[in-house]
C-alpha cells in the first residue's frame, strides 16, 4: 500500500487494485507542484470525495472527465453532478460500503459543512463524511474535515483502523491537540498522518503536538509526492 500526500487534504492511495484520488484539489493548491500533475494522477481509478468545498472537490468534475474515473461520495452531490454534468459516479451514504477494485470503502460520519459555490452563492452539497478504507490487511480511517465527535468511539471499536489520516490544522477542523485527544481516546493507530494543515497561515504548521502526545504511534508528517509505504 502506498499513501501519497498531494498537499492540504488531497491524497493518492494505492490499495488492492485501486488508485484512489481523495479530495484531489490541485488547481490553486499552494503546496502542489503543478509540473508534477501527471505523476499524481497516473493510473487513478476512482475519485473519492469527503464533501463539496472547493479545497476538496474543486477539481473533481474536471478530473473525472479527464481520467474517466468515477466520482465516489455522498449520494446527493454525486447524483446531482451525474445529472447536471454527465459524469460517471458512485453515490452512497453513511453506513454504506462500496468495493472499488478490491478496496472496501465505508462512509462514516464527520462534523463539518458541505456546499459548492455558484453564481447565486453556496449550494447545499449533501452531508460531510469520512471514510474507512479496508484492504491489504489494513484499515485506514480518513476523517475528512471534522471536529472530535462521540461517534469516533464506536467507529474505532467497530472498524479498528490501524492507520489514521486526520484533519489537524485547526480553524476549520480539529487542531493538533484535539486530534491527539481523539486518537488517544477512540483509536489505536499504528500509523498517523496529519492533513489539512500547513497550507495557509491560519492553519497549524507542524505536528509536534500530535507526535508528543502519541509516543507509541508512528506519526508521519508527509511531504508532497513522497509515497508512504505501509
Amino acid at each position: 500500500m502506498k499513501i501519497t500526500w498531494l498537499g492540504h487534504s488531497s491524497f493518492r492511495i494505492e490499495i488492492e487494485d485501486a488508485v484512489l484520488l481523495v479530495d484531489p484539489w490541485l488547481t490553486g493548491n499552494p503546496m502542489f507542484p503543478q509540473d508534477r500533475r501527471a505523476e499524481a494522477l497516473s493510473g487513478a481509478t476512482h475519485i473519492l470525495l469527503t464533501h463539496g468545498h472547493g479545497d476538496h472537490a474543486g477539481d473533481a468534475l474536471t478530473l473525472s472527465k479527464e481520467l474517466g474515473a468515477p466520482l465516489v461520495g455522498i449520494y446527493d452531490l454525486i447524483s446531482w453532478w451525474q445529472e447536471k454534468h454527465g459524469v460517471e459516479g458512485i453515490g452512497f451514504n453513511k453506513g454504506g460500503t462500496v468495493t472499488l477494485n478490491g478496496a472496501k470503502v465505508t462512509m462514516v460520519n464527520a462534523v463539518h459543512s458541505s456546499s459548492v459555490s455558484s453564481d447565486n452563492g453556496p449550494v447545499y452539497a449533501g452531508a460531510e463524511a469520512g471514510f474507512m478504507i479496508a484492504g491489504e490487511d489494513h484499515v485506514i480511517y480518513l476523517s475528512g474535515d471534522t471536529d472530535i465527535m462521540a461517534d469516533m468511539g464506536w467507529m474505532g471499536e467497530y472498524h479498528k483502523p490501524d492507520i489514521g489520516i486526520l484533519s489537524c490544522g485547526g480553524h476549520f477542523t480539529m487542531d493538533m491537540d484535539r486530534a491527539a485527544f481523539a486518537a488517544k481516546k477512540y483509536f489505536d493507530f499504528k500509523t498517523l498522518i496529519p492533513c489539512h494543515y500547513r497550507t495557509f497561515a491560519a492553519l497549524e504548521q507542524n505536528a509536534d503536538t500530535l507526535r508528543a502526545a502519541l509516543p507509541l504511534a508512528r506519526v508521519i508528517e508527509p511531504e508532497v509526492l513522497q509515497p508512504i509505504e505501509v
